[in-house]
């Protein structure tokens, strides 16, 4: 049975930890009752988090059964709503919504709950997608580009480093009725993206800023490139890593951003 290399963490140390753990490549955050837990793709990984941030955190190793997981997510997963689009753990008999998502719970990869998820959801839908190409980078579950085909893109396109990320969300495509969606195996720092009329950046404000050369190059003339999991601590940084671009829009959820930035025509 499958299980996931995870830390637990005292959840009043939630933010300084997102900040710290950032450079360790943790792929989900679940924020539980009275603490936070931090799930990376490799125990590796996560063994090189917990040496070098013991001294400052009181953190735990721990390694999380993949359908225990799963099973109590399930139980506790309600649907959720952003605009037009809902995403749920399972697609209801007679939905009454737009849009309705099919993100079952899996270990690692998002269920579209999180608010940096919320925010791109929510600056997609003010983007006019007909006929559009859309890249989403770091997809996860995937569930950014398949709400992008479902809005009217032409084209979606998800890839992500983590191999076991492209599976779920190839799965997670097969309980939605979008056609026009493609998943694969791709390291943003080290391949060519390909060009594109709209780019989906949900991941770290470091990562964003180390990123901010190669997404901006992803974006044809015209284009849009939304980025998010940026920490409100680190707006600045990423806003200095775009200094040259147009900002159309910043928008906060508690304590996460999500920026807009248009390339020039």
């Amino acid at each position: 049975m499958k299980s996931w290399p995870a830390l637990d963490a005292s959840s009043d140390q939630s933010e300084l930890l997102l900040a710290a753990v950032d450079d360790f490549n943790p792929t989900a955050v679940e924020e539980r009752e009275d603490s936070l837990r931090v799930f990376f793709a490799t125990r590796a990984a996560r063994d090189s988090a917990v040496a070098a941030l013991r001294a400052g955190f009181r953190i735990t190793p721990i390694d999380v059964d993949d359908e225990d997981w799963a099973r109590r997510s399930q139980e506790n997963l309600t649907a959720i709503t952003v605009g037009r689009v809902t995403i749920v753990p399972a697609r209801p008999a007679s939905p009454a919504e737009d849009h309705v998502i099919v993100i079952p719970p899996s270990m690692g990869f998002g269920t579209g709950h999180h608010a940096t998820t919320r925010l791109c959801l929510a600056e997609l839908q003010k983007l006019d997608l007909r006929g559009k190409s859309v890249l989403d980078v770091g997809t996860g579950s995937g569930v950014l580009a398949i709400a992008a085909a479902a809005l009217g893109a032409a084209s979606a396109l998800g890839i992500d480093d983590d191999a076991d990320a492209i599976q779920a969300a190839n799965e997670n495509l097969e309980c939605n009725a979008v056609t026009n969606v493609t998943f694969a195996v791709r390291d943003l720092m080290k391949e060519d993206l390909p060009a594109v009329d709209v780019v989906l950046a949900n991941l770290t404000g470091a990562l964003v800023v180390r990123a901010a050369s190669r997404l901006m190059t992803a974006v044809r003339a015209g284009g849009t490139l939304i980025v998010s999991g940026v920490l409100a601590t680190e707006g600045d940084d990423v806003r200095q890593a775009f200094a040259n671009r147009t900002f159309a829009t910043l928008v906060q959820e508690d304590e996460w951003l999500a920026l807009t930035i248009r390339s020039r025509g």
